[in-house]
């Protein structure tokens, strides 16, 4: 495969989401997704996949998208100007699960690939994506785990490549105006193209292979956890972190907004519910001050 494959991607990005639903499903018990397909006025489409009111997962979102136009959006051409104006292809798996318990970490993943052309009849091509963690109550375990297995998916592609990944997650999904990150991190990566197509993709197959292993754990030994009204308030109000992210920082999002995505689509990784509550601060000593103190700044997780 030292061409680009298209199709391949394509497939391998369908049979993702429907692995990633079918797991979730079994894994809540009690609700199904709904399956929406939609198509784009300027081109292509996708199928958006929600989960809404199960046992374990008050709203779970899992859209795939391929979509192409005439003009590259100018959240895509921010690192790369001179595409400015090309036409694309763009396909990619996009996902959010917001738990109902607070003692369930709520996580996104999103696996992409771009196409475009440079203007001289080569195309210019990239991938992209990662995943990430969002505790309201973290347990230290739990976050090992996660990085543990991100770093497993990594370390056939280099000794470097989890600490640069986990690093770019860091920086990326970090909210400048509350000086804080969004959670604990993961990997991100993006414009990836310079180890050759079949390469890169092997890559992106092994971050998108290894979402799973990496959050049903934590899900399967927390969701029962009990909790009360004091858990779930802060947990609603956390979740407005969450929304100021996606809605002021995240490229996925506005990617999708400038592209002419479909709205429903785009912002289904809202939260079903949410609160702001003026100037709150935790109680020193208290399990939210927890997470303020040591999981919401960058460090290394692993010895």
């Amino acid at each position: 495969m030292s061409d680009v494959d298209i199709q391949a991607v394509e497939e391998y990005l369908r049979a993702l989401q429907m692995r990633i639903c079918s797991s979730l499903e079994e894994v809540d018990g009690k609700e199904k997704f709904r399956q929406d397909h939609w198509d784009r006025p300027g081109g292509g489409g996708g199928e958006s996949r929600v989960l809404i009111g199960g046992s374990v997962f008050e709203q779970a979102g899992v859209g795939f998208s391929h979509v192409f136009g005439n003009e590259m959006p100018p959240s895509a051409t921010k690192s790369r100007p001179e595409l400015a104006g090309k036409s694309f292809q763009a396909m990619g798996v996009s996902l959010v699960l917001h738990p109902q318990n607070p003692y369930v970490p709520t996580t996104h993943a999103n696996f992409r690939f771009f196409t475009t052309d440079s203007g001289d009849g080569d195309p210019v091509w990239w991938f992209g994506g990662g995943f990430d963690l969002t505790p309201y109550y973290p347990f230290h375990d739990d976050v090992v785990h996660w990085h543990k297995t991100a770093k497993e998916a990594c370390d056939p592609f280099g000794d470097d490549v989890y600490a640069k990944y986990k690093k770019w997650c860091d920086e990326y999904f970090f909210l400048k105006h509350r000086n804080e990150t969004r959670g604990v991190g993961g990997l991100f990566f993006d414009d990836l193209n310079g180890m050759g197509f079949e390469r890169s993709f092997e890559f992106t197959r092994a971050i998108g292979d290894q979402f799973l292993p990496a959050y049903l754990p934590i899900v399967r030994s927390r969701h029962k956890h009990k909790y009360g009204e004091r858990q779930r308030e802060f947990q609603l109000y956390r979740r407005g972190r969450y929304v100021e992210f996606n809605l002021i920082y995240d490229r996925g999002t506005l990617f999708g907004l400038q592209s002419g995505g479909r709205t429903e689509s785009i912002l289904m990784s809202l939260p079903p519910r949410v609160r702001w509550e003026y100037n709150w601060q935790p109680d020193a000593g208290s399990p939210e001050a927890d997470l303020y103190e040591n999981y919401l700044q960058p460090r290394d997780w692993l010895p």
